[in-house]
């Protein structure tokens, strides 16, 4: 993909919006593209975590054991969880279309979150509001 067509992919991301051209090359340089076909399970519940995933055409579901307890379209992003914390996949996420991704691994999200202030922010907010959301009934 040529350069100029890679910063619009980023810009077109809310995760990344807000981010001037500099910066977006910069993440860029961090964040890996690619093209899977539907049916493709990016993580699995209980794996170890490796990288996050930002949609930038297609959409993915979220399982929770067998149970569907979310979908993913363009803009968003998961994988998160695990690279912030370290620990094992909180769900399985699998492609319902042939999609392109953004992949970061664990060493350029740490880099991301530290020279991003905005986009650790977003990631963090992110975070939190699925937190709450898969406990319902808890007092936050």
């Amino acid at each position: 993909m040529a350069h100029d067509e890679k910063l619009d992919l980023l810009r077109r991301v809310p995760l990344f919006a807000r981010l001037g051209k500099h910066e977006l090359e910069r993440v860029g340089m961090l964040a890996d593209e690619v093209d899977l076909p539907k049916g493709r399970v990016l993580m699995r519940e209980g794996d170890r975590g490796e990288e996050m995933f930002v949609i930038v055409d297609g959409a993915a579901e979220v399982l929770r054991g067998e149970q569907r307890i979310q979908a993913r379209g363009i803009g968003e992003f998961f994988g998160e969880i695990a690279l912030v914390d370290g620990g094992p996949r909180t769900a399985t996420v699998q492609l319902t279309e042939d999609s392109r991704l953004l992949v970061i691994d664990r060493r350029q999200f740490h880099a991301l979150m530290d020279e991003f202030p905005d986009v650790r922010a977003q990631v963090f907010e992110a975070l939190a509001y699925r937190v709450r959301s898969l406990e319902p009934d808890s007092a936050h």
